[in-house]
């Protein structure tokens, strides 16, 4: 049984920082991506990073990159965000998703469908 628990959101200021935590109970994949998507109020889900377990490359859409950090521990038990710079369109529900299929592409990996669980989600609020 795999679960997902986020944490490590709030509230903090333009242009401050946070670091977000996802420890990925029984989730033992070592091939497969893990993903932070988030979803703003009235707004469709996206992913803001991705990162593919077996060889740890990542993906971040432009409005993202270069502020955002994905990375996980080597067990891939925990997944972590930093997300540096933050600006007030940030402001959303952060979601840890993992994926039991294998993953391929920067597409692949920003599509929500694509991952099998997901965490309840953690509120970043930037002001």
């Amino acid at each position: 049984h795999v679960q997902l628990v986020e944490s490590g959101g709030g509230s903090v200021q333009a242009g401050g920082s946070l670091r977000l935590s996802c420890a990925a109970n029984g989730y033992t994949s070592t091939s497969y991506c893990m993903a932070w998507f988030r979803q703003a109020p009235a707004k469709e889900r996206q992913g803001v990073a991705a990162i593919y377990s077996g060889g740890g490359s990542s993906y971040y859409p432009d409005s993202v990159k270069g502020r955002f950090s994905i990375s996980q521990d080597n067990n891939n038990n925990t997944l972590w965000l930093q997300m540096n710079n933050l600006k007030p369109e940030d402001t959303a529900m952060y979601y840890c998703a993992a994926a039991n299929t294998w993953c391929s592409g920067a597409y692949w990996m920003m599509t929500e469908s694509n991952y099998a669980y997901w965490g309840q989600g953690t509120q970043v609020t930037v002001s």
